[in-house]
């Protein structure tokens, strides 16, 4: 198992805009994805966070190879779309998870 967490920022001044897009564009895109086995899309609740909105993404793979073709081009064509959309608005930040120990 690979874990991929993406979280997406997006600032005040497009959060409706960015609801709409998770909805419908980022919703459909996940949907679509061939080589995660599961995803939990999720908004994101934090004392830390005091503007604008954390939205996170949290992509299993069935291995590290599968998780890497993932980033290599349906990230980067994600990115470019929402790049497109909403220009520096929304940021996007990747980790890469390495579970030592879990019970899915």
């Amino acid at each position: 198992m690979s874990v991929l967490s993406i979280t997406f920022h997006s600032t005040q001044s497009v959060t409706k805009e960015w609801d709409q897009y998770m909805e419908s564009n980022l919703h459909q895109m996940v949907e679509n994805l061939m080589d995660a086995e599961k995803y939990i899309l999720s908004e994101v609740e934090s004392e830390m966070i005091s503007e604008g909105k954390n939205t996170n993404l949290l992509l299993i793979f069935e291995n590290e190879e599968k998780r890497q073709d993932f980033v290599e081009i349906e990230l980067t064509n994600i990115t470019e779309r929402i790049q497109k959309e909403f220009g520096e608005n929304v940021m996007i930040f990747k980790t890469y998870l390495n579970p030592k120990k879990s019970r899915f």
